[in-house]
């Protein structure tokens, strides 16, 4: 009885601590909650500040709100973070030459693969259709002469 009562004392408080990052302004709340959907936990795999549990993304949403009231725009939130964390803080990394290899890396992987296959399909098709190349008259002769050997020696028929 004592386990079920305080588990649903924790179930009903964690609500209450998650009221404790909203911010009262309806529209700084709703730009908050865009932002943390834009930046990338810095210790989760592929999951935004918004929905990860970590301390770390905890403590992010604290400091996008924080900055917010304090009169920052989107981009100086961002690029403050940049400036701690790298570009890997964001889902969205900006187009310039050091990320080219994130933005147009998996297509010209995708692209050369494709190109792979298709070469060996086009190589596989032109020996199936051209079969073995025939023997020339040396060989042939050569041929003979060795099946001939083997027979009088008594060899396989």
């Amino acid at each position: 009885m004592k386990r079920l009562l305080t588990l649903l004392l924790v179930c009903f408080s964690l609500p209450a601590l998650a009221q404790e990052l909203r911010l009262e302004d309806p529209e700084l709340e709703e730009r908050a909650r865009d932002l943390q959907r834009e930046i990338r936990c810095v210790v989760c795999q592929n999951e935004s500040i918004d929905s990860s549990q970590a301390g770390i993304a905890r403590d992010l949403r604290v400091l996008v709100r924080e900055r917010l009231q304090a009169g920052d725009s989107d981009e100086e939130i961002k690029a403050y973070l940049v400036a701690r964390y790298g570009d890997y803080v964001l889902f969205r990394p900006p187009m310039r030459p050091e990320t080219w290899l994130l933005w147009f890396g998996p297509a010209v992987t995708l692209v050369l693969a494709g190109g792979g296959v298709a070469l060996a399909v086009v190589r596989r098709r032109r020996r199936a259709e051209g079969g073995p190349a025939a023997l020339s008259d040396e060989e042939r002769t050569r041929l003979k002469r060795l099946l001939q050997e083997d027979s009088e020696k008594g060899g396989p028929a």
